[in-house]
């Protein structure tokens, strides 16, 4: 069985070929292109990668190019970092992303949502002022880590040239 092995951070990452649908999924993000899984019965693209169309559960799929762009629907701001090479880039921020794809379907509440740190447009963690900037509503779009030959992490940075929030809405602050 072969592996693809990567290092983030000093964390250890890896992708086994068994794992078919990761693969694919990281062999795009590692080309710098984001792709997901289209159904090709219900035509409903999905996020994570998974063997079955959440659905309609059909088995059948293909990957198909998305614009990874959105809002910010939800983050946390990590200020105790747990793993060794975090803790001196804290605070740090996770956001979920509603993807402006698919936004509003199935049902007007639901967004194809994706997870990343938020980062620099050279994909490093962004540092305290950005993170400070962001909260609900902020406008990103996707940049990515390289990690090894075969892994990128998609991760967010700020939209630069769209139009943000006068003032996202943030958790308020201690």
């Amino acid at each position: 069985m072969a592996t693809t092995d990567g290092e983030y951070m000093g964390m250890g990452l890896r992708i086994d070929d068994l794992d078919v649908e990761n693969v694919a999924y990281f062999k795009h993000c590692a080309e710098h292109d984001f792709h997901l899984q289209a159904c090709n019965d219900c035509n409903r693209l999905r996020y994570p990668p998974t063997t079955a169309c959440p659905w309609c559960m059909s088995r059948d799929s293909t990957w198909k190019k998305v614009e990874g762009k959105g809002a910010v629907h939800s983050y946390t701001e990590v200020h105790h970092a747990i793993q060794p090479a975090f803790r001196g880039k804290t605070p740090y921020m996770v956001l979920l992303v509603d993807l402006d794809t698919q936004k509003g379907k199935p049902t007007a509440d639901e967004a194809l949502r994706v997870i990343g740190n938020l980062c620099t447009p050279d994909g490093q963690l962004a540092p305290p002022d950005l993170v400070k900037s962001v909260g609900v509503g902020t406008r990103v779009r996707m940049v990515f880590s390289d990690v090894s030959a075969g892994i990128a992490l998609p991760q967010w940075t700020i939209d630069e040239s769209a139009e943000q929030p006068d003032k996202p809405w943030r958790y308020a602050q201690e």
